[in-house]
């Protein structure tokens, strides 16, 4: 167990074996294995037996030991995950700013649009105001030149009259 301890302590793990001991199935079938191992182990701790005691001792200290190890383990796992997990939230923070930063984008140019739709329609009715002007301007003017047309066919037949009175 120690020698497996030290071997994932002197190896980097991927992030695919770190996301596959996040799942709760595999860390159950690790600690099974783990308990085996520490099971098997323990079959092959020697006991030393005396009068004192001391071959449990070294038992319990070798279990200790063992326990230790499982227990330095389980917290590399955890600093681990953490830290994936810490690379993960910074990652999706960033892409959420960046998410942030283009729908502000998109919100000024709706903004701009719509200003500009809006000036756009202030436009068109000034225009549409002078249309109106130039409407009424025509309209006087034609009712100026109806009024001349009618003096000019009134003298016109005057003048007609008057040659058509001297023919005679």
């Amino acid at each position: 167990m120690f020698d497996q301890f030290k071997k994932d302590e002197g190896e980097k793990m991927d992030e695919e074996r770190i996301r596959e001991n996040t799942n709760l199935e595999d860390m159950v079938e690790e600690r099974i294995r783990e308990n085996t191992n520490l099971e098997e182990s323990r079959e092959f701790t020697p006991k030393v037996e005396s009068q004192i005691g001391i071959g449990e001792l070294i038992g319990k200290r070798t279990k200790l030991e063992e326990a230790i190890d499982y227990v330095g383990l389980m917290i590399k796992n955890l600093k681990d995950k953490r830290t994936l997990l810490e690379k993960d939230i910074e990652e999706e923070s960033v892409d959420i700013k960046n998410l942030k930063e283009k729908l502000q984008k998109v919100s000024e140019y709706i903004d701009e649009e719509n200003k500009g739709i809006q000036d756009l329609a202030n436009k068109r009715k000034r225009v549409e105001d002078e249309a109106d002007q130039v409407g009424t301007i025509i309209t006087a003017l034609k009712d100026k030149l109806s009024g001349i047309d009618s003096i000019v066919d009134n003298e016109g037949s005057r003048v007609k009259q008057i040659k058509e009175s001297r023919e005679s």
